[in-house]
């Protein structure tokens, strides 16, 4: 790539960010380019370097700029650790590495500043949420609250039968405009969902009433 092909591809990619959480663009990019397929509403992950692909990223996802996933180790059992023996930029081989063991994030995962992801983990439930500084070692359930070093989970967010309800709603395939208007009509039942309202509600999502498509 050319010094003015680079310069214009960054002027873009900063455009773009501006409003990353429902630019198109942005989300074709970087998941035609480096494997990263983030969905509606979700910011903070269009990074390569900092979140590499292959990523499938839900909607409606809060990351927090210092998120890191480290989707391979050192090989800790080989002769050294040293990356000459995975990038071969150091001229000991000659291709870099590539993995596919695809790291999923799923819709509503609030990830906290200074997170990391280690290879261990591969799933983030639905609805999970990771405190702050955390070392993400394993897979995490749906509306886990996760945090320390090594994350721990510290209780549900919801219980099951209210989780159930929200499962049900696939209230996330709702565009921002319809999520409005419930919030205008129905604030409660955004704010301090309960399961018998949000069951009430159920069939309303799924028809016309529901707005946008995933």
């Amino acid at each position: 790539m050319s010094l003015l092909s680079t310069i214009i591809e960054r002027g873009k990619l900063w455009l773009w960010r501006r409003s990353q959480h429902d630019n198109a663009k942005l989300r074709a990019h970087f998941r035609d380019r480096y494997r990263i397929n983030v969905g509606m509403y979700s910011y903070g992950c269009f990074d390569r370097w900092r979140m590499p692909g292959p990523i499938e990223i839900g909607r409606y996802c809060s990351i927090a700029s210092s998120v890191r996933s480290v989707p391979i180790n050192h090989p800790y059992d080989a002769m050294t650790t040293h990356p000459a023996l995975y990038e071969r930029k150091f001229g000991a081989v000659d291709e870099d590495i590539h993995w596919d063991d695809v790291l999923v994030i799923e819709d509503d995962v609030w990830i906290g500043h200074n997170v990391m992801i280690l290879p261990g983990c591969k799933f983030i439930g639905r609805g999970a949420i990771i405190g702050a500084g955390a070392i993400v070692t394993k897979n995490v359930d749906r509306y886990a609250i996760m945090a320390g070093n090594p994350a721990r989970k510290l209780r549900d967010r919801f219980d099951p039968v209210l989780a159930e309800a929200l499962d049900a709603s696939r209230w996330w395939e709702m565009d921002i405009a319809t999520l409005r208007q419930l919030i205008a009509t129905q604030r409660d039942l955004v704010f301090h969902p309960a399961p018998d309202a949000v069951a009430r509600r159920i069939e309303a999502w799924r028809t016309g009433s529901q707005g946008g498509q995933p």
